[in-house]
């Protein structure tokens, strides 16, 4: 028996996200799912919008022992034959679940470099970011429950929910942040461990509400690169390249990273390093879905949390570009609701949000659920 509630997933990943129309080429890649559905769904959606559905099916136990045993020629040539595929794309849904999401924690920093540098580097951020309609997400697994802290019934309720949310209303009650952002030059980030500041003048301001990602709920842009000083320390754990860190703490001068710290200092360190790129940040989002609250070792929901937002060293995207490039691309997440210890942030001296919470009266939409 078909679940409705993944046909309705996918009709709104195809409709809503990827827009798909009749003759489009569409990349579907599915990584550790534990049961076909919804690539089934996916496909068979496709073809009746008239797509040409193409699918790639991969494991991430494949994937450590590529990486593992990775040189630059078999990344190059990886990279190569996934980035002529994707160029012949339109659209793209990637949907990942994970077994064990520790599977890639024991693959050396260098080999992992490779694959960074010239495998999905060369074939996400430069051809499926920037000319695909594409989408991202995570499918539910009892892993996926189990850092949740949640029976796996009750996880799949909860993801549903979230992921089939009203984009087209979440997208009216972000266009007044939109505006305020776009207009803003200064803000200033305090929290518990943290006094930030930055300048956003200039810079693209990028509302997303379903066509990047899902869940999705952020409204994004990038500070202008060299005007980041301060101290900021995040109260969330978050899981790179295989390794979970936590306790992070970055210190900047003129937009640069010149300490960090973390729950492994030796391996953040070696992060920041892959290039020069990546002790500068790229993104700087405000996270608007009320209905995710608590973290759970998952960017793609942590980084929406109502009340928090995220930074992030390295790349900036092309849509809202300040000039930062890198192989790295690390969403790293602070809430500011006052269970996680409170905060604000300020725009040109006025207070935008304290404790999680928008202050002036346009954006009292945004704070529904909260």
């Amino acid at each position: 028996m078909n679940d409705p509630r993944i046909d309705r997933l996918a009709g709104v990943l195809l409709d809503h996200s990827c827009r798909l129309k009749p003759g489009e080429n569409i990349l579907i890649e599915a990584i550790d799912l534990p049961d076909p559905a919804l690539v089934c769904a996916l496909v068979e959606g496709a073809a009746a919008r008239g797509g040409v559905p193409l699918v790639t099916c991969k494991q991430q136990a494949v994937l450590r022992s590529l990486y593992r045993n990775a040189t630059k020629e078999g990344m190059l040539l990886a990279g190569e034959f996934e980035r002529a595929r994707m160029a012949k794309m339109d659209a793209y849904i990637g949907v990942r679940g994970a077994a064990n999401a520790s599977q890639l924690s024991d693959v050396p920093a260098e080999r992992m470099d490779l694959y960074q540098k010239h495998w999905w580097h060369a074939v996400h951020s430069e051809v499926r970011v920037p000319k695909t309609k594409w989408v991202v997400l995570r499918y539910p697994t009892d892993s996926f429950a189990q850092a949740a802290n949640m029976s796996t019934a009750a996880f799949e309720d909860f993801y549903f929910d979230v992921c089939t949310a009203d984009y087209a209303a979440m997208g009216e009650a972000q266009k007044p942040l939109v505006a305020r952002m776009e207009a803003a030059d200064r803000v200033r980030i305090v929290a518990p461990g943290t006094e930030l500041e930055f300048s956003i003048k200039g810079i693209p301001v990028i509302p997303c509400n379903g066509e990047r990602n899902i869940p999705d709920g952020e409204v994004f842009t990038a500070p202008v690169r060299d005007s980041v000083n301060g101290v900021i320390r995040f109260n969330t754990q978050s899981r790179y390249q295989g390794t979970v860190f936590s306790d992070i703490m970055f210190e900047f001068k003129d937009g640069k990273i010149v300490n960090a710290t973390s729950s492994d200092t030796t391996r953040i360190n070696q992060i920041l390093d892959s290039d020069a790129g990546a002790r500068y940040i790229g993104e700087w989002s405000m996270g608007t879905n009320n209905r995710v609250r608590h973290p759970m070792l998952d960017t793609l929901f942590d980084e929406k949390i109502g009340g928090s937002f995220h930074l992030t060293p390295g790349n900036a995207y092309d849509i809202a570009d300040n000039g930062n490039d890198s192989v790295v691309h690390w969403d790293l997440v602070l809430i500011q609701r006052p269970d996680y210890g409170g905060g604000e942030i300020w725009f040109d001296g006025e207070l935008l949000r304290k404790d999680g919470r928008f202050v002036p009266k346009d954006l009292q939409g945004l704070n529904e659920g909260l």
